[in-house]
């Protein structure tokens, strides 16, 4: 049940009502219609500014087309009042009745209230993380993880058919920078001195894998020329390092679905297949750039190369795909992984980017724009760093330094769950802040405490009531005589229940997970608020002392809310507390 969506509805009939008996004209475009929540909560339960945005195509006074509208809604049996407000907007107020089915919908529905089937089964590729297999992931890739995946859970909630996926960066310098730093652990687990020069990786992530390369091979490589054995312990550590990075990210409780490797585009013509269907496209030519805006670098030399036209699909500057020597740009095998992803029948594409790719995002689009002849979207969402204090002090991070923090370290210290919900209480391309004291902190200023608090109120009111004798399940709670008319306080809660799938779709089509941790902290707000109120008004009380029927009908209201709490929070990747501790 989508209440705005139902009502939304019957303000489309009326309209389309309207249109039949001369009223509007036909063929009037109602996608910019709106069904809401109204500014002021005292002017109604809900608004709508269909006058408003259809008076200039109708060419009527949007007053004038709000008071036949309201009318018209006013014969609903859901709706109490329609009434025109300012220049043409109507406010409308329910039935008493709606919000207890409402009630009843999300005790029947359980995990599947607020689901929706926006996305029809459109096929989406998220793809996110894709830390360079060179170490563990540190606290700048946490975000981007819990970011993508909290992205394709609420996607896949909202109708999508989504698959996460992983892009191990194994194809360039960096790889051959990490077998030579693993060589040096394996010199030193055969009782040699590390040579760990600058340039190399440094951290003591690697000691296990030289450990492990001794294991494997002995002391054979030791008397042998690096390109003996190069190529093999790239391999090696690469995997090692994967193996590691798959930890880290279970620890978060992220799950890919499938790994793609960047080195598996080299010698298997798939480059060469990418950018021969931009060139049939007539999309590839040797050309001449014009020098970089701004100083000079010391090393730009005007010269030929093998450009994509990537200005033509809204790029700022046509791009190399190929280097002075020959050999490919770090752009040319981009764009053969997105053509893998078009080829295995992606509807959309989501790239989930740090913040120091945005200069990445234009060649990007186009590219994709170009491959799939403009069929398939790429979206870019580019999430910001996260400053990390802990005591009162930001902590420093230097991946080559080997002083970086991991993100097992955060999620050690604070848990998977805070670190989830706190990494989703800002936009992905807005800067946070993660203090370990506050997000740890039980209190209001919490969020994450505060809405787990509120799930684990409502499951010991079920606990007592249990004890008490009394038959709380949902499916007998979702029989309970529910009051009408609603005190207040009950009917503010139910109404933001009510929100829950509007706030869902609007989420998805935003791609913007955070709109959830929002609503479920203006949820337990009002979870809070009427849990308070019930200590001067007892009647409000979620257990009424001794009167089984009296509690089903408030304990209903409780258990709609934790059942929503602990769906959003489900999106989020966190688990709903059952008590606090």
């Amino acid at each position: 049940m989508n209440l705005f969506f139902d009502i939304r509805v019957a303000v489309i009939a009326a309209l389309d009502e309207m249109v039949s008996q001369g009223v509007l004209p036909a063929g009037l475009d109602y996608a910019n219609v709106a069904v809401e929540p109204p500014r002021d909560p005292l002017h109604g339960d809900m608004a709508t500014n269909a006058a408003m945005v259809l008076a200039k195509p109708a060419k009527a006074k949007p007053r004038d087309i709000a008071e036949g509208l309201a009318e018209k809604l006013a014969g609903d049996g859901r709706i109490v009042s329609a009434d025109v407000a300012g220049p043409g907007f109507i406010n409308l107020r329910l039935d008493p009745g709606v919000w207890a089915e409402v009630t009843r919908d999300v005790l029947k529905s359980g995990a599947d209230y607020g689901r929706s089937a926006l996305g029809q089964g459109v096929r989406v590729n998220v793809e996110f993380v894709s830390a360079n297999p060179t170490g563990p992931m540190h606290v700048g890739h946490t975000r981007g993880a819990v970011f993508g995946d909290a992205l394709a859970s609420l996607l896949d909630f909202a109708g999508y058919d989504v698959t996460r996926e992983y892009y191990i960066n194994d194809g360039g310098a960096q790889v051959d920078v990490l077998a030579r730093s693993a060589y040096e652990r394996y010199r030193e687990a055969c009782g040699l001195e590390p040579a760990i020069r600058e340039g190399l990786y440094p951290g003591d992530y690697l000691i296990p894998v030289g450990a492990a390369i001794k294991a494997k091979y002995g002391r054979e490589l030791l008397e042998k020329p690096e390109e003996d054995w190069l190529a093999e312990l790239r391999e090696f550590a690469t995997e090692q390092m994967m193996d590691m990075i798959r930890g880290d990210l279970a620890s978060l409780g992220v799950k890919m679905d499938v790994f793609s490797s960047e080195k598996a585009l080299y010698g298997t013509g798939r480059i060469e297949a990418a950018l021969q269907r931009l060139e049939d496209l007539g999309l590839i030519y040797e050309g001449v750039l014009d020098p970089p805006k701004g100083k000079l670098p010391e090393d730009w030399e005007e010269r030929e190369q093998t450009l994509f036209r990537s200005t033509q699909f809204g790029d700022d500057v046509d791009r190399p795909v190929k280097k002075s020597d020959g050999g490919w740009t770090y752009f040319a095998p981009d764009i053969a992984y997105h053509w893998t992803k078009i080829e295995r029948g992606f509807d959309l594409l989501i790239d989930v980017f740090g913040a120091d790719h945005g200069g990445y995002v234009k060649r990007m689009k186009a590219a994709v724009s170009a491959l799939s002849e403009g069929k398939v979207t790429l979206d870019i969402k580019l999430v910001q760093l996260v400053k990390l204090f802990k005591n009162g002090e930001p902590f420093k991070m230097s991946k080559r330094a080997g002083t970086f923090v991991t993100l097992r370290d955060v999620v050690e210290q604070a848990g998977a769950d805070v670190t989830r919900f706190h990494m989703l209480t800002r936009k992905n391309d807005a800067p946070l802040d993660f203090d370990f004291a506050k997000v740890l902190e039980q209190s209001k200023d919490n969020p994450v405490f505060y809405v787990q608090y509120a799930h684990a109120r409502v499951c010991s009111v079920l606990r007592k009531a249990q004890e008490a004798g009394w038959d709380m399940s949902d499916a007998r709670l979702a029989q309970a005589e529910l009051p009408a008319p609603w005190h207040p306080a009950e009917l503010e809660l139910v109404k933001k229940i009510a929100e829950y799938p509007r706030l869902i779709e609007i989420a998805a089509r935003a791609s913007e997970p955070h709109r959830v941790a929002f609503y479920l902290f203006d949820l337990a707000s009002d979870l809070h608020a009427l849990w308070n109120r019930g200590n001067d008004v007892p009647e409000l009380r979620f257990l009424q002392e001794g009167d089984e029927a009296a509690s089903s009908a408030k304990i209903a209201l409780a258990r709609a809310c934790a059942v929503v709490i602990s769906s959003g929070l489900a999106i989020l990747g966190v688990t709903p507390a059952e008590e606090m501790r």
